[in-house]
């Protein structure tokens, strides 16, 4: 017998009584999970793994187990290494980042934390690996981090002293034409779906359901996201407006529970730990292993529009400000446009819109009493040349048909070998590694689209751009999409606050790469700050036309004080009773996540009377 297997049974033996009363699951996470401690071990301590330990590990995962180390550590000797070399030539490549499980996709955050990595990830390649590294982390009282696609701002995906559950490698994507969650027969209808793996990234899903496939799955914007972080933030995409959030669309997942029992998570099956992943928050409930989410028709146009508008004086811009919502709200505010109109602190509008069921002259049309307001007044001018594109939507992810005929519009994986269809959106590579400065994110009430309202937003809007520039994100608010979307959001643990806005309004600021150990110079700590403190007084005003607007999980200000209520909101009370049930002891911890408030800030420590 193993020694672990020797440990666990002599740990049973107390509990037989209550194996007979109150069910073997229940006994057996009690016995394997024990109260008494209170604090994770950490390298050096006496209770750490010792070798012969962490060498049963990599045998029982196939030796997929890694001793790790940032790249950029040998930036430092003389010559610097060959992983520092190729750490900083690859730095503002994404895909490179997330195949290092030594890094993340944000390098840190100034006061909150900085990119560091565990001391060993369990790189896996099955469920059966995530067993392992679970009843791992568990039975040695580790702190356990779990990462997939390695974009979370607020470093969940990240932490010293811990072991790393990698899922990189688990990104199998197939599609069903007539998916039936399992123990739903006779209950579900058949339906058209996509199971991925809990390691792919969005780019693999929309290549697999609308390059090739001809369908639509509702996803993230940024095309290197991972599937499964961002299905359990709630997970918002560009066209969210017409088919809901992410989670509102998934129908069943695989999960690796803190008891290392994998379960099946569905409307039929465990109903309750269904509802939690669906928004609760990435890395606090189990490790997901694989989702299974619907798909959708295509419509036969997928689209943008761009261009930015600036005002020559404070008065002339508070009017395009009061003229671009109201144009919002009558022209707009329906579930053919998404993403995002950006309001600078230079007199400038800045248009980022995309569109789904117009043709480009239909697109075209729609703007028109805009453009012709603004062409009819001197004091506008075009900073950037209003334009639109429509493209057929089968088109909107396809890496090969951007090369052709709009290159410079997607950005390959440059590196020898990678895959033709890993691309992402040139907007978006200013995130990669970036170090971040400040984060703020509302949701705004609908209720502020109405006449008689839009003066108070345009004022509070107005007032907030003389301290920081702030985008309207109007995908990321679920108000004016159509009534089964807003019906099957209503149905995950996302703040209800999104059914009724119509924007989720985002004040962010940030400075180049700053991962521990690049050559070069250290951020500007003092400069951060400062401009942190702008984005405070932004936020600030905005606010006063929203007052007790919540924020989104994944898009928030690392040290939001309220943050249960503002990221969920009346939800809060149901999650928490789903954390009790399947992870009593805590094993799952992030920052500001469901349970957290029971532990230190580093999730070390269990904190007195919780």
């Amino acid at each position: 017998m193993k020694r672990r297997d020797l440990l666990k049974a002599a740990l049973a033996i107390p509990l037989l009584p209550g194996i007979l009363s109150g069910g073997l699951a229940a006994a057996r996470a009690a016995a394997v999970m024990p109260a008494r401690f209170r604090s994770r071990v950490r390298p050096g301590d006496p209770m750490w793994p010792s070798a012969a330990s962490w060498d049963e590990l990599k045998h029982d995962v196939g030796g997929r187990l890694l001793k790790l180390e940032s790249p950029f550590a040998g930036c430092g000797s003389t010559p610097a290494g060959a992983a520092c070399n190729e750490a900083l030539k690859h730095l503002d490549n994404p895909f490179y980042l997330g195949d290092q499980p030594a890094l993340t996709q944000t390098s840190g955050w100034v006061d909150a934390w900085t990119s560091q990595p565990s001391v060993y990830a369990v790189a896996a390649e099955s469920t059966a690996d995530v067993v392992a590294a679970v009843n791992f982390a568990r039975e040695h009282n580790l702190r356990l981090v779990v990462k997939g696609g390695g974009h979370s701002y607020q470093g969940t995906s990240d932490a010293p002293d811990s072991l790393l559950v990698w899922t990189r490698h688990m990104n199998d994507v197939t599609l069903h034409d007539a998916f039936v969650g399992q123990g739903c027969a006779g209950t579900q209808a058949p339906q058209p779906a996509v199971t991925v793996g809990a390691g792919a990234m969005w780019i693999d899903a929309y290549d697999a359901v609308t390059t090739r496939g001809g369908r639509y799955v509702q996803g993230g914007g940024c095309t290197t996201v991972g599937v499964a972080g961002l299905v359990q933030s709630g997970g918002f995409g560009s066209f969210s407006k017409h088919y809901g959030t992410a989670a509102a669309g998934l129908l069943e997942a695989e999960i690796v529970t803190a008891d290392g029992q994998v379960r099946i998570a569905n409307a039929c099956t465990h109903p309750d730990l269904f509802w939690a992943i669906k928004g609760g928050g990435g890395g606090s409930l189990g490790v997901i292993t694989r989702l299974t989410l619907r798909t959708r028709e295509l419509p036969e146009f997928f689209g943008g529009a761009f261009g930015s508008i600036k005002a020559s004086s404070d008065a002339a811009y508070r009017a395009l400000i009061a003229q671009v919502i109201d144009f919002y709200q009558g022209v707009l505010f329906n579930p053919h446009w998404g993403e995002q109109i950006s309001f600078g602190s230079d007199n400038t509008v800045h248009i980022n819109m995309v569109f789904q069921g117009l043709s480009q002259q239909q697109a075209e049309q729609t703007w028109a009493p805009l453009l012709d307001w603004v062409r009819a007044r001197k004091p506008y001018s075009f900073e950037k040349p209003f334009q639109t594109l429509a493209l057929p939507a089968r088109h909107f992810w396809d890496a090969e048909f951007f090369r052709q005929h709009a290159p410079g519009i997607m950005v390959d994986d440059d590196r020898p070998g990678a895959p033709r269809n890993h691309v992402l959106w040139a907007g978006d590579q200013g995130q990669v590694g970036w170090f971040i400065h400040g984060y703020k994110s509302a949701w705004l009430p609908a209720s502020l689209l109405r006449k008689e309202r839009q003066a108070q937003l345009v004022d509070a809007l107005f007032a907030c751009t003389r301290h920081w520039d702030v985008g309207f994100h109007f995908n990321k608010g679920l108000a004016g999409a159509a009534a089964p979307e807003i019906a099957s959001a209503k149905d995950t643990a996302t703040n209800p606050q999104v059914l009724d806005a119509f924007a989720l309004t985002i004040i962010a600021g940030d400075g180049p790469p700053a991962f521990p150990g690049m050559p070069g110079p250290t951020p500007d700590l003092a400069r951060a700050r400062d401009r942190a403190t702008a984005m405070g007084k932004a936020i600030d005003a905005l606010r006063r036309a929203a007052p007790g607007a919540g924020s989104y999980v994944s898009e928030s200000d690392y040290f939001e004080r309220d943050w249960s209520t503002s990221f969920w909101g009346a939800n809060y009370p149901r999650l928490a009773a789903a954390k009790r049930k399947y992870d009593p002891a805590g094993l799952f911890f992030v920052h500001h996540g469901v349970g957290s408030e029971a532990w230190s800030a580093d999730g070390f420590t269990r904190l007195k009377g919780a």
